[in-house]
């Protein structure tokens, strides 16, 4: 049985390599990892014994010992500002651990109504025990912070929202 801790290493292991896709055997568990395109979410088939739904969809039933389970993240609802097409999102490149600041008691990053460069630091992503500094990468407004500090976030998740410039 895979570890989850060993599932979102070798996740992140395929996001930064050239691989398309990962399969692995081991125990008699089997672990298959493959790139989505831009437009369809992340799945991963692996051994589980409980399965849970995002809250707001029907629950699934116990799983077979291969059943694939989405860890895509799905847009969160009630966000009127989200909805805006204009709006561009920063999303996390990992796995991780969410961070507004440096350290605890340092001014955050970056906050709502702050201007931002497309270099502008706007928080860390802690994977691994590295601190991952993620930068803007489009000049704009800091409209919506979408995560609280010290949240676990995942590799898509949308982190912020940015009016461009």
């Amino acid at each position: 049985m895979f570890k989850l801790s060993e599932i979102k290493e070798l996740i992140k292991l395929v996001d930064q390599s050239s691989l398309q896709e990962l399969e692995i055997e081991t125990e008699g568990a089997r672990l298959s990892i493959r790139k989505p395109n831009k437009s369809e979410p992340v799945y991963v088939t692996a051994p589980v014994q409980h399965t849970y739904a995002p809250i707001g969809q029907a629950s699934v039933p116990h799983a077979a010992p291969t059943a694939a389970l989405e860890t895509s993240v799905p847009a969160t609802t009630g966000h009127a500002k989200q909805e805006d097409s204009s709006l561009h999102k920063i999303v996390s490149p990992m796995v991780g651990t969410f961070y507004q600041s440096a350290s605890p008691g340092a001014a955050p990053f970056a906050s709502v109504g702050q201007k931002v460069g497309d270099k502008t630091v706007v928080c860390i992503v802690e994977a691994m025990k590295l601190m991952n500094e993620i930068e803007a990468e489009i000049k704009g407004e800091i409209v919506e912070i979408l995560v609280e500090n010290g949240q676990l976030v995942e590799y898509g998740q949308p982190l912020f929202l940015v009016r461009p410039e």
